[in-house]
């Protein structure tokens, strides 16, 4: 299979986080692509030295623009999103967030906003309650869990599962073929 900007990304591309849990120890999961999975990609479809990418303020926000170099039309092809500022590292995470999201119009990664709100309900000890608001302990090991995807042959996902560090299934959506390993 050619690999493309819009192949869906692999399992161990995703990474997922924990968005809210909430009292009732239900913890909303996240599946997101970081930016080296996007500079994988584009050096993979392109090679190195055929995109690149830039970054402008514009209304005191940050662009990032990504241009890929397109042989039929023997030009650069731009795309361009803005970012948000994240919790951890403002400037960065900004930064980042803008090349990803560019990253997204070109394809990269597009079929995570089809995928599925992923719920888990959380062993009693992998979280608890302090001052009303429900928080992991570190008896939950997202990090551990290994997760399935499969898709169908017009990229769109057929089947999301996730079993936790002791081999036990904590998450399925759609149903797995086995025809299509």
């Amino acid at each position: 299979m050619e690999l493309k900007l819009n192949t869906p990304l692999t399992i161990d591309e995703i990474d997922f986080r924990v968005q809210s849990i909430n009292k009732g120890g239900y913890a909303t999961i996240l599946a997101y692509k970081d930016a080296r999975v996007d500079m994988n990609r584009l050096d993979a479809v392109y090679g190195v030295g055929y995109w690149q990418k830039k970054y402008d303020v514009i209304n005191d926000n940050l662009f990032c623009s990504v241009g890929v170099w397109n042989k039929e039309l023997n030009q650069w092809v731009w795309v361009q999103d803005v970012g948000t500022e994240s919790m951890a590292e403002k400037e960065k995470g900004q930064a980042s967030d803008a090349f990803k999201r560019a990253c997204f119009n070109l394809g990269i990664g597009r079929e995570l906003y089809d995928y599925p709100i992923i719920q888990v309900k959380l062993e009693p000890n992998e979280f608890e309650i302090k001052n009303d608001k429900a928080y992991p302990t570190f008896n939950f090991k997202l990090k551990e869990w290994i997760w399935f995807s499969q898709f169908n042959e017009n990229g769109k996902l057929n089947y999301l599962g996730a079993k936790d560090q002791n081999g036990k299934a904590r998450f399925q959506y759609g149903k797995y073929n086995q025809l299509n390993k």
